[in-house]
């Protein structure tokens, strides 16, 4: 699975609880969602995100571009 595609389902998956969080239990939940949404902003600026990081270090997320680099120099011969 791409590691674009994990982070897009974690940054959901963490606004949408946050948000059942602040309607049944407090407000205070949003600062959470705004975290998840700065984050997701500052990444696109910087191409710097944490999960991404720690995603790498647990060895998930594999990316697709290792196996497109593999066929296109094995065609070039």
């Amino acid at each position: 699975m791409k590691m674009e595609m994990i982070i897009r389902r974690f940054a959901g998956s963490f606004i949408l609880i946050s948000l059942l969080l602040a309607h049944y239990h407090s407000p205070y939940w949003l600062w959470f969602t705004a975290f998840v949404g700065f984050n997701l902003l500052q990444s696109s600026f910087t191409n710097f995100c944490p999960l991404e990081l720690i995603l790498k270090k647990l060895g998930v997320g594999g990316c697709c571009c290792a196996s497109e680099k593999v066929t296109s120099a094995s065609s070039a011969k």
